[in-house]
């Protein structure tokens, strides 16, 4: 019994497939929101931080130890005001401490 599997790329599954589509969506989405604060984190605090989910006015920020979260914590303000002034409304910007498994 043959079977014959038609290729496709995986941009182009991701674009025919609305569940896959949302996804990609919401990851740029986060990743261009961490692009327009980026020059806002301190240069070595930088590599430890990444995009996290994004929902609506909600905004999560990954990073990874307590003490670069503290700090993170302390420019919130700064964050919501660049991303206001972007376009985004993020009424809640929440920094999480990412666990080593």
């Amino acid at each position: 019994m043959n079977r014959r599997f038609n290729a496709v790329s995986v941009f182009q599954a991701t674009e025919e497939s609305p569940t896959l589509a949302s996804l990609t969506a919401r990851a740029r989405d986060a990743s261009e929101r961490l692009a327009a604060i980026q020059d806002l984190i301190p240069l070595e605090l930088r590599p430890s931080v990444k995009a996290g989910p994004a929902e609506d006015d909600v905004w999560c920020v990954l990073v990874t130890g307590n003490a670069a979260a503290a700090k993170l914590r302390q420019l919130i303000p700064a964050f919501q005001s660049r991303l206001k002034a972007r376009g985004w409304h993020v009424a809640t910007l929440r920094i999480k401490v990412q666990t080593r498994s």
